[in-house]
């Protein structure tokens, strides 16, 4: 195999590996626990999901009866983009 086609095949490798690798918390994300909390804080009655998604937390929870679908800011807490979940 020559040089080319080793480089090409690593950086497909690594092309794929990469979303798996954007789904982990960052080292200096809040925890999910302190994720939850803020959205609680925010006024959320019930958060029914959370996971790390595209660099954020991205969340469902209840407010005022209604489901919402919101992001989470991993260093700040900050909840935005909080829309109706559909």
């Amino acid at each position: 195999m020559t040089c080319a086609k080793i480089a090409l095949a690593a950086a497909l490798t690594l092309g794929l590996a990469a979303p798996a690798l954007a789904d982990r918390p960052g080292a200096d994300w809040i925890g999910i626990e302190q994720a939850t909390q803020k959205a609680k804080d925010a006024g959320f009655e019930q958060v029914t999901e959370i996971e790390a998604d595209d660099g954020r937390w991205e969340a469902k929870g209840v407010k005022n009866g209604k489901t919402y679908e919101f992001h989470i800011d991993p260093r700040t807490g900050a909840i935005s983009n909080e829309h109706l979940d559909d």
